[in-house]
């Protein structure tokens, strides 16, 4: 989501209760390397190998490459990532030069506010858009296939109980391919504040789905969001929580989460602290803010230069126990926010 777009409401809210023609590999400086000290670690269980800029405030064939809400990892390797202003890019794993860019549209041509991501079996794109919300199946050149049932509470009002983007920012399949898991940003109207609703979906015949079981997350603090969700190879799932404070920064934290002994909260309406009601257990793996810089710089101030309006997140592999992630934030095609990957290596706690 556009995060600044919403903090005036979010904040409001609380006191009531937050150019690439031809793109090559990166220039000198673009990449960060390890600090003086050699240190990589963020916290015992990440570590940072590296960042890059290569990609900030260019083009692609006359199209912005930015404003990055999503990763994933495509069948024949390339790295797909998802544009919150209706545009999905093909990367260069390696090089993150882009090698081509689709444009996405609703049912009647219109832009969405694309936000989550998910490659399916098939080679299709399962894209979510926050503006009613939705999800969408794609082919590969952008045309609709599919659209999925949505919650009707999940809905925007005055159809449902979310707020205009604040809904479906996390997209994610489950192990075994069978649940799909899209995470809310912030909270139902009539639910606390900082309980986020992560809905799930089954596979059925034809690759289409059906609403599968609901649960409620909790963030850390009430102006924190989810911006992303990843499932991990054991079904548990890698968090991102997100927020900004104007003079301060963003805060983004990673933590690894277990929904399979939540409560189904589909039929419950409100959720409000009731007893009975198992939230998704969460352990902090790292707050960003604790990385090396790595030399980075920010354009605003931030409590670790290397900060930025972190939103997208994939996993792209494993190597020595540890998973290899990748992130990206949304720079919103502001000349004070940057377009930065983030290539992190996490241990999975028992």
């Amino acid at each position: 989501m556009r995060l600044r777009t919403v903090l005036t409401t979010v904040t409001a809210a609380l006191a009531a209760a937050t150019c690439l023609t031809a793109a090559g590999p990166a220039s000198a400086g673009s990449y960060g390397s390890a600090n003086s000290s050699g240190s990589r670690a963020c916290s015992p269980a990440v570590s940072l190998d590296r960042f890059s800029d290569a990609l900030d405030k260019t083009t692609y064939q006359g199209t912005f490459v930015g404003n990055f809400s999503a990763l994933a990892v495509d069948r024949d390797g390339s790295l797909a990532a998802l544009s919150d202003r209706s545009s999905l890019f093909d990367l260069d794993a390696k090089t993150l030069a882009p090698k081509k860019a689709v444009p996405l549209a609703d049912e009647n041509g219109a832009a969405l506010d694309s936000e989550g991501l998910v490659i399916d079996r098939d080679g299709t794109r399962l894209i979510t858009s926050e503006t009613e919300p939705s999800i969408r199946r794609y082919s590969r050149d952008g045309r609709i296939l599919d659209r999925l049932p949505v919650p009707a509470s999940l809905l925007v009002a005055p159809a449902g109980r979310a707020t205009s983007n604040q809904t479906f920012e996390g997209l994610t399949l489950l192990p075994g391919g069978h649940t799909l898991l899209a995470s809310m940003e912030y909270a139902l109207a009539g639910d606390s504040t900082g309980i986020v609703r992560f809905q799930t979906w089954n596979r059925t015949k034809g690759d289409h789905f059906k609403l599968g079981a609901q649960y409620a997350y909790r963030t850390d603090e009430a102006i924190l969001g989810v911006p992303e969700v990843q499932a991990t190879p054991d079904g548990r799932l890698l968090v991102l929580e997100r927020g900004f404070t104007a003079g301060v920064g963003n805060t983004v934290r990673l933590y690894l989460a277990d929904p399979r002994r939540a409560t189904d909260t589909s039929g419950i309406e409100n959720l409000t602290g009731q007893s009975g009601v198992r939230l998704i257990k969460k352990t902090l793996l790292t707050d960003i803010a604790g990385c090396p810089t790595l030399g980075a710089t920010a354009k605003q101030p931030q409590p670790n230069p290397l900060l930025d309006n972190i939103e997208g997140m994939t996993i792209t592999g494993r190597e020595k126990g540890r998973l290899k992630v990748l992130l990206v934030s949304d720079d919103n095609q502001n000349a004070v926010q940057t377009t930065r990957f983030y290539y992190l290596r996490v241990r999975l706690t028992p």
